[in-house]
């Protein structure tokens, strides 16, 4: 009786620990899978374009939006472009620290319509790594993208012929040290 009592008991702790650690992964494996799938909007990373670029066109489109606690102003300089599949395209973002000391942002970010972020590649952002910015710093963010030319033969994006690429930038956990954009030097604008 007591062996089935410590075997039901070390069943328990063991099952107890299995969800804990579960509920953990939770977060960085649904991350894992929209950043592989585009599920949700998420877009892709990549290192460089695709080769080759298609006669369809699309409008993409900038939004950008803070999140509460961030005293930023943040806004795109280029509010929509017109790109060809495959064509490797910059645009600008801007912000603007309004605080009287340093401060950090993470910007999360989703394309719509959502099944048309698994063609999305960002081949470099200021979404990649946190921002900081010093007291009344006025920076200029630049994305590098493509629109990959397989989205023409997606049957469910045969009319899609805008995409709107989205931004939210939010107070960064550790906010306190200055540190100069990764992804891109840091070049005074006027905004």
């Amino acid at each position: 009786m007591k062996r089935n009592l410590g075997l039901t008991a070390a069943a328990c702790v063991i099952f107890a620990g299995g969800m804990l650690g579960a509920a953990f992964a939770a977060v960085p494996l649904y991350k894992l899978f929209c950043q592989v799938t585009g599920y949700a909007g998420t877009t892709q990373r990549a290192e460089a374009g695709p080769g080759r670029v298609v006669d369809r066109t699309v409008k993409v489109r900038f939004d950008a939006n803070i999140g509460n606690g961030l005293p930023w102003r943040f806004r795109p300089v280029d509010r929509q472009v017109e790109v060809k599949l495959g064509e490797i395209s910059q645009i600008h973002y801007s912000a603007e620290s309004r605080a009287a000391g340093p401060t950090a942002g993470t910007a999360v970010f989703n394309v719509t319509p959502a099944l048309a972020g698994q063609y999305f590649n960002k081949i470099a952002c200021f979404c990649f790594s946190e921002q900081h910015l010093a007291a009344g710093e006025k920076v200029d963010m630049p994305v590098t993208f493509f629109v990959d030319p397989a989205m023409a033969n997606d049957p469910d994006l045969r009319y899609v012929d805008t995409i709107t690429l989205s931004y939210t930038f939010f107070p960064a956990e550790d906010g306190a040290a200055v540190k100069p954009l990764a992804a891109a030097p840091a070049t005074k604008s006027p905004l």
